[in-house]
């Protein structure tokens, strides 16, 4: 049986250790697919792209600002530039390849800025509408708010509707959607919670929640079934 590779990228700690939580693993792992975590090594990343079947784009810290040509916020927490450079080099590689991915939380904010878009440094002090709690005080595996979801995007298709309840970790956020991506989830209180390709192909897909800590939910699983699929 042909393996489908799947890559996953990883988290620097301590400028010394690697690592991708065993979620983000078994989130796409099946006997058709074999998961590899990527080390963040920016002048690598063409010959990943061409390695791999599809990416994670996983969550984790802050993002340098410099990579859309802004100074750091008072606000913004610890990057780490050598994951930033890697990871924008590998999505443009992707995106150039027409390769799947599906990013979360972080992952989405690195796919609008590789696909030359933006985000918001620290929404609360930068988001001109009240806020709800977007970073919530609850298990990873409950879903403390609503989303609203685009009429006619993948992401309907895969909810089986125009709502779902999804968790929430996150205080940076997509502001301005790359071209060829349309924002296709939004929070109540205006926030974007999902970006998607505007065609039908290849799966392209980030949202702003954590769907690798939602295990018994039926909108995760068909959203991972659906990337591992056109992986394949």
């Amino acid at each position: 049986m042909k393996q489908v590779i799947i890559g996953i990228t990883s988290s620097i700690a301590e400028e010394t250790l690697l690592s991708t939580t065993l979620a983000n693993i078994w989130s796409v792992n099946d006997a058709e697919v074999l998961p590899v975590v990527l080390p963040n090594i920016a002048d690598k990343a063409e010959h990943y792209a061409d390695m791999v079947d599809g990416v994670l784009l996983t969550g984790g810290g802050d993002i340098d600002p410099a990579l859309f040509g802004e100074d750091p916020h008072p606000l913004l927490g610890e990057i780490t530039p050598e994951r930033d450079q890697f990871e924008v080099a590998l999505t443009k590689a992707l995106l150039a390849r027409n390769k799947p991915l599906l990013a979360i939380c972080r992952g989405v904010q690195i796919l609008a800025i590789a696909g030359g878009g933006d985000m918001y440094q620290d929404l609360p002090s930068q988001f001109a509408k009240p806020l709800i709690q977007h970073r919530q005080h609850a298990p990873r595996s409950y879903k403390s708010h609503q989303i609203t979801i685009g009429q006619g995007t993948r992401l309907e298709m895969l909810a089986k509707g125009n709502t779902a309840y999804v968790n929430s970790y996150h205080h940076q956020a997509v502001r301005k959607v790359p071209a060829g991506f349309q924002a296709s989830a939004w929070t109540n209180d205006g926030v974007i919670e999902a970006i998607e390709n505007s065609a039908s192909y290849p799966f392209q897909v980030g949202v702003q929640w954590h769907p690798e800590t939602l295990v018994d939910d039926e909108f995760s699983t068909r959203l991972f079934h659906a990337f591992i699929a056109s992986c394949k």
